[in-house]
């Protein structure tokens, strides 16, 4: 087993390598409204087609204005209309605003916005998935301990452990997903609260938008889902947070011994060396993602809060989700990027095992099993084993055979219902012993026995095919819409 292990030349190829598609701004949001009421009012005979043609030159005069470097890109519908007026050179062009409000548009920005955002975060996890998984495939026959309560407590396959974590960012994954499904709906044409008696077609400007359909009962749409997105963005993206954190603080429990069997490489933006104390290289990367983690899960909470007990269509707990979303997405890169800079020793990880009891409950399930001792008579013997061991200070390969059969027959003296003598052979004791065999020999469904770590990567690997279909599926979607409402607005231009 070679002694030190870093990642794959392809690891370090796709660290970082995560592709974040463009997020749009409010202005741009306002223009591709404006545009697509025009194209359909005008479609819909609801203006004359050389109003359309109009205010078609005056929209694109607008937008061509606010592409400009330095130019004004208003964020808000009642300071973006001023430039269609100006642009119109009349306000003939406000017609447009019938069957419109800032509340229905502003939503629809919003959700727009926070749903690129999302898309964004889905690419980011579908590359920190794929780096997880192949740092699995990687250390299937890596052993390491395992802790409860803070304390050692099995031995493991690394596999095992970061397939853990894989199924746990799964599950993240499928909520973002089912989050994507409630929040891709648009509230346009909803107006205010009862909708509106300007004919508005609703399903047509979700389409130009890139929205799956509309958010139909138009109450909910702008005033009730509007408060709800956030929480639920918030939901998502904390559960993300506790994964990555409780991921980072095991590895980050290694930097407090002389000899850490995991740690990342040292350099460039993973490590920084104290200014005083020349012998530390403190883990910048893994605190600084730990702090965006604990800073997802504060804000997350304030999403909550915001919405806390105030009434329907109140501003208060509005917005602020796509932001949620971009600092989550900015931290799953980071931890993508500590994925790929682990340094891992197996030498030492078994050295550890070695060094503490983590083995001794197979002498338990091994009595029981092949001798029929009670589980709870052997779970007794090989706890009066380690108590010894431990105050002798002796490893468990070097634990004597005949001192554990002097343990055992002190409590078979007392117990008239078990062997008298220690059934298991030297060699039967010495394999309980034995992490590797025990890992090995592990006997259920999703325990990390080569035939079950197998069966997981498969489903993993599975999963992500799905997971990297959908993602660019969405983004196809989103190019597909606006290059619809493109096209159909520059015929109004012609």
């Amino acid at each position: 087993m070679k002694k030190w292990g870093v990642m794959t030349m392809a690891g370090m190829m796709a660290a970082n390598t995560g592709f974040a598609g463009e997020v749009h701004d409010n202005f741009y949001w306002l223009g591709q409204i404006n545009k697509a009421s025009c194209v359909i009012n005008t479609d819909e005979g609801l203006i004359t087609e050389e109003q359309g043609g109009r205010f078609a030159k005056s929209i694109e005069q607008v937008i061509k204005d606010g592409a400009k470097s330095g130019a004004e890109r208003p964020k808000l519908v009642i300071t973006f209309e001023p430039l269609l007026i100006k642009a119109c050179g009349s306000e003939e062009i406000t017609v447009l605003h019938a069957g419109r409000s800032s509340q229905d548009m502003l939503s629809t920005v919003t959700f727009a916005k926070t749903r690129e955002e999302l898309i964004n975060l889905a690419a980011a996890m579908n590359d920190m998935q794929a780096s997880l998984l192949r740092l699995a495939k990687e250390n299937e026959g890596t052993l390491i301990p395992n802790y409860t309560n803070g304390v050692a407590a099995q031995p493991n396959s690394l596999a095992h452990y970061l397939l853990g974590y894989a199924y746990a960012f799964d599950r993240d994954m499928e909520r973002l997903g089912e989050y994507y499904g409630r929040l891709n709906r648009s509230p346009m044409g909803a107006m205010v609260l009862n909708g509106t008696g300007w004919p508005l077609n609703r399903e047509r400007m979700a389409s130009y938008l890139g929205f799956d359909g509309i958010a139909y009962n138009t109450y909910d749409a702008g005033q009730i889902y509007s408060a709800e997105s956030p929480v639920e963005a918030a939901a998502v993206c904390n559960t993300i947070a506790l994964h990555m954190g409780s991921f980072i603080e095991e590895i980050m429990q290694q930097y407090a011994q002389p000899r850490p069997w995991i740690i990342l490489k040292e350099g460039g933006t993973n490590t920084y060396v104290s200014s005083a104390m020349p012998q530390k290289r403190n883990p910048g990367l893994l605190n600084r993602v730990r702090t965006q983690s604990s800073t997802i899960l504060a804000d997350g909470t304030g999403s909550l809060f915001r919405a806390h007990n105030i009434p329907a269509g109140m501003a208060d707990g509005r917005g602020g989700s796509h932001k949620l979303l971009k600092d989550t997405a900015a931290a799953v890169r980071g931890f993508n990027q500590i994925l790929n800079n682990l340094v891992i020793n197996p030498e030492r990880s078994l050295e550890e095992l070695d060094l503490d009891w983590t083995a001794s409950q197979e002498v338990a399930d091994e009595l029981m099993r092949t001798y029929n001792v009670p589980f709870r008579t052997g779970h007794h013997f090989a706890s009066e084993i380690v108590g010894y061991a431990r105050a002798h200070e002796i490893t468990p390969s070097a634990f004597p055979y005949d001192r554990a059969r002097e343990i055992y027959a002190a409590l078979a003296a007392a117990d008239r219902d078990i062997p008298r003598e220690l059934p298991l052979t030297e060699e039967e004791f010495r394999a309980c012993l034995n992490p590797a065999a025990i890992v090995a020999h592990r006997a259920v469904k999703g325990g990390p026995q080569q035939k079950e770590l197998d069966i997981m990567i498969r489903q993993i690997e599975k999963k992500q095919e799905q997971r990297d279909a959908w993602t660019e599926t969405q983004r196809r979607l989103q190019e597909t819409a606006a290059d619809r409402l493109n096209e159909d607005f520059a015929r109004l231009l012609e």
